[in-house]
């Protein structure tokens, strides 16, 4: 390839990363007028806040540009590379340099959600006393993976990955105003297999083209007068060699963690293992793989088989202490204990319609005799006269009304058909008799 065709080292994605407000793509309901982001950076009041969302679809950038627009000093650490000297390095030079009346310094920290419990600790002074502004960027759902006291300090606005349209501008910006392509006659006749392959990742798809353009514009017989046309079949050839059995961060992510988890609730042992592997093999984060266990043996198997839940949770501990290669033999382990146990999802349809119930009816009062009466005034009130305490009767049970007044008898709780909740359901129905019915529907 002729010299003046020659690609930098720097990837497409980095050449191409948007330094202001205008030129950022999507998330049009954090920065676009009268968002909340864009609000922030024109008041100039900016306070600390996580941006979780998927890959490639801005949160650093975002970040970068806050700082640039309110001129403040930025310190970026990534919490894969960094420890607690790290953070606490940046704070001290933060500190150092404050000047009177000064903004004080953007501390964006990459991938918040594998920092350590003493790690996040070490933020949170710098936090309260202003030395800096945190802004955390995260793939994980932060009330998980970031401390209580920490997210309490911290708003949580989320990224959603890029629309078609929005993919669509990015390719056409990189033809136009990146230096080397627009020095190319590029044509992109077909656009579907980027952005299938992208998964709404901004620098999955702008690496996308540079690797097919690049693979097109290499040849010895290649000139500046030829037009390189981008075909799905074009792409899909140049990268199939490349492609990873399962994209973590890409659509198939989604359609896979789907198909485990229908295997798992459609009793499939085998299937629910093929699809942990193909997880597994692709290199996903297995305490993503854990919770999913957690949240199956809960929704799908609940009160059918409760030791369900307790293996789940040993499970998380465990893949959380082993870590890989061991930890797919323990995620193996539950996943076909779980995918073999009986399902019920009496418990998740319990909560749901309870919920429903209260967001109906508001906030109805208290029952008197179910109040707390630790003053002598709530005795006189009422407060928990003529409760009647369970275990001093007969079988450790008392028939007495327990919900507000005026709401009818609702039936929440339904046993599913299965051995255990059958015996729930017998003793149920025995106790309460005329009062409730908790016979089959």
């Amino acid at each position: 390839m002729s010299p003046a065709f020659q690609f930098p080292n720097q990837p497409l994605a980095d050449r191409m990363r948007p330094v202001t407000l205008e030129d950022y793509i999507g998330q049009e309901h954090l920065v676009g007028p009268n968002a909340v982001i864009r609000k922030m950076v024109l008041s100039g009041s900016l306070s600390s806040f996580i941006l979780w969302g998927p890959p490639g679809v801005g949160k650093t950038t975002l970040a970068s540009i806050i700082s640039k627009q309110l001129d403040r000093p930025f310190y970026g650490l990534s919490a894969v590379q960094s420890g607690v000297k790290d953070v606490r390095e940046t704070i001290e030079k933060a500190r150092k340099n404050q000047f009177f009346n000064q903004p004080n310094p953007v501390l964006f920290i990459d991938e918040i959600h594998r920092f350590s419990k003493s790690q996040q600790d070490s933020l949170l002074g710098a936090v309260e006393q202003g030395i800096v502004t945190l802004i955390g960027a995260t793939t994980e759902n932060p009330s998980f993976e970031v401390i209580s006291p920490l997210l309490s300090r911290c708003q949580v606005y989320i990224l959603n990955s890029l629309s078609k349209e929005d993919l669509e501008s990015l390719l056409q910006r990189a033809l136009e105003k990146d230096p080397y392509l627009k020095k190319l006659k590029i044509n992109i006749q077909e656009n579907k297999a980027m952005l299938q392959y992208s998964g709404g990742d901004a620098r999955k798809l702008l690496n996308t083209l540079e690797v097919v353009v690049k693979s097109e514009s290499s040849g010895e017989d290649f000139s500046a007068d030829q037009t390189i046309e981008i075909t799905d079949d074009l792409v899909t050839d140049r990268l199939q060699e490349n492609m990873a059995i399962y994209d973590k961060n890409g659509e198939m992510h989604y359609d896979i963690i789907s198909a485990f988890i229908k295997s798992v609730r459609g009793s499939d042992p085998d299937a629910a293992v093929y699809w942990l592997a193909r997880m597994l093999a692709g290199g996903e984060d297995i305490k993503f793989i854990a919770r999913r266990l957690v949240i199956l043996a809960s929704e799908d198997i609940g009160l059918a088989n409760p030791n369900a839940l307790l293996m789940a949770t040993n499970c998380f501990q465990a893949v959380n202490m082993i870590g890989m290669p061991e930890s797919r033999i323990i995620l193996s382990e539950t996943t076909i204990y779980l995918a073999a146990s009986p399902k019920s999802n009496s418990a998740y349809a319990a909560i749901n319609e309870a919920l429903q119930t209260v967001q109906r009816t508001g906030n109805m009062a208290v029952p008197l005799h179910l109040r707390n009466a630790p003053t002598s005034l709530m005795k006189d009130l009422g407060y928990g006269e003529n409760y009647k305490y369970a275990h001093n009767y007969e079988d450790h049970f008392v028939r007495e009304n327990y919900l507000p007044e005026d709401l009818e008898t609702p039936h929440f709780y339904q046993p599913g058909e299965n051995p255990r909740e059958e015996e729930m359901r017998t003793r149920l129905d025995k106790m309460w008799k005329e009062m409730k019915n908790y016979g089959k529907k």
